[in-house]
């Protein structure tokens, strides 16, 4: 297993990963479309690449799993500087041999040099399997996100 800055090239190839990732996290209730995502990701993803802030995994040429990650160049003033793991995804079969914290710490090290002070990240909160890989990793829950469905008959009726 190989773990390097993707190219521009290999760009395509972690698309397909995206999509299959994407596709994966509907199982977990994720609202993302992943085929009509496609192309901006694409886009997204050969930014990356020229800006070395995106990793991939390869196995005798195939890429087998990614990582993409940034600065968090958000609005707000802040007393940290925070790196963000935006996507990470092994194949199923590549799953269990490492590759995942291999890409994981070299983004780490990569979001270390370009300045940040913390890394954060999402998983989908049923999600237990990724859970559990971040916390083995050293990461802990710092904010949860909540969502709540607007369906006409779900609405709070208060005072009624």
């Amino acid at each position: 297993m190989e773990i390097q800055f993707a190219t521009v090239e290999q760009a395509e190839a972690v698309t397909d990963l995206w999509v299959e990732l994407a596709d994966e996290q509907t199982q977990y209730d994720s609202h993302v479309l992943a085929e009509r995502n496609r192309s901006v990701v694409a886009d997204e993803l050969t930014r990356h690449a020229v800006t070395d802030r995106l990793v991939v995994a390869t196995e005798d040429g195939e890429v087998v799993g990614f990582v993409m990650f940034t600065l968090d160049r958000g609005s707000y003033e802040m007393d940290v500087t925070q790196g963000v793991v935006e996507n990470l995804f092994v194949r199923p079969e590549h799953r269990d041999e490492g590759v995942g914290g291999e890409l994981l710490r070299t983004a780490e090290r990569r979001l270390d040099d370009l300045g940040a002070d913390t890394v954060v990240l999402e998983a989908m909160a049923d999600n237990l399997e990724a859970r559990r890989f971040y916390r083995r990793h050293g990461y802990d829950t710092h904010r949860v996100q909540l969502e709540k469905p607007l369906e006409s008959d779900n609405l709070s009726k208060e005072g009624e």
